[in-house]
Parts: structure tokens; sequence; C-alpha cells
């Protein structure tokens, strides 16, 4: 696993030990960042379901102003503050060690938005539903900003008032479902 492109450009990144994680692979992650490339320039960055926090440290290398990690695991915490330490970029991060509920709820709290938020949860447990609606109830996704949801193919996107779907990009066993907050 390493960045793939921007300032931290071939840094070799580490993934927390053991099987709680799920990394994005370089090539899943490489077409996702090519299809946003345009919107990363100075734009807020969310990772949630951190991991090693690829994702984010990805975003930051190619020019994101911020980027927030929010994990639950303390070793996936540690192991995104070693990766922004090694990769130069913790200037310009936070990390966020609870559970989803209550950082999206602490975000909210500070009137914190987001142009772009990724979550990559574990497949096929609910949570992209729960986390969805978080977000919405919190308000923390800019106003033309947008969510990015990494599920399995299997997994289903029920409706969430507040939300629209505007593109699935599907890969062999992961799909990446885009979504905006719905034209009032």
């Amino acid at each position: 696993m390493r960045v793939i492109s921007g300032s931290a450009r071939g840094h070799k990144l580490k993934a927390p030990e053991g099987f709680n994680t799920r990394p994005t692979t370089d090539r899943i992650k490489e077409s996702l960042f090519n299809i946003i490339a345009a919107d990363l320039y100075e734009c807020r960055f969310l990772d949630l379901f951190s991991g090693s926090g690829a994702m984010g440290i990805e975003a930051l290398s190619r020019g994101a102003a911020k980027a927030v990690f929010v994990d639950r695991d303390r070793s996936s915490a540690a192991v995104i503050k070693e990766n922004l330490r090694a990769t130069r970029l913790e200037n310009r991060a936070q990390v966020m060690n609870c559970d989803i509920a209550a950082a999206i709820s602490r975000l909210g709290s500070l009137s914190e938005r987001f142009d772009i938020i990724f979550m990559d949860p574990p497949y096929n447990k609910g949570f992209v539903e729960n986390t969805l609606t978080y977000i919405v109830k919190e308000n923390i996704l800019a106003g033309d900003g947008y969510i990015i949801a990494e599920q399995s193919q299997d997994d289903k996107l029920p409706d969430i008032q507040g939300l629209d779907i505007f593109r699935v990009k599907d890969y062999k066993i992961t799909k990446m479902t885009f979504l905006t907050l719905t034209e009032v």
C-alpha cells in the first residue's frame, strides 16, 4: 500500500495488524482519485472507518486543505498518526479515535462541513445506512459536497432521506456509491 500521487507520492503506508481492516486496493484507489481529482484542491476531506488512513492521506497528498480521520480502533488510530508523520502531512490532519456516531456528532456540534466524505465500513453490516443518516442529521456535508460510500457489490443502499445517488462505480467485488444532498 502506497501513496499514488502528489506531495507524498511513493511513500509506503503501514496497515494495522490483524484482520480488522480491509484496505482499499491501490488499483481502486487510483481509479477513484482519478474520478475526484478536480475536486481535491483545497477541499475538506472526511475519512470515516479510516483503517490505515490511506484515503485521507492520498487526498492530502493531492492538495486537500484538511483531512479528518475517524476510526474507533486504537491500533488503527496509531497507524494513521504514524503514516501522517511519515508522509509529513500531520499539520493538515486530525485523527479522531472514537466511534462514528460520536465523531459525526462532535463534528456537527463544531459546525464542521466537508466537501468530500469517504466511508469504507465493514461490508454488509448495516453501517452505511446508519452513517449516512448521521451525516444528514448533523449537517456535516457542504452544500456542494458529496459522499463516497465503498460497499460490497451485494450490499444494497436503501433510500436515505436528504441524499440522492448520482453515480455508482463498479469494480469486481466492490462498488463506490456517490451521493449528494437532495436539492430543495
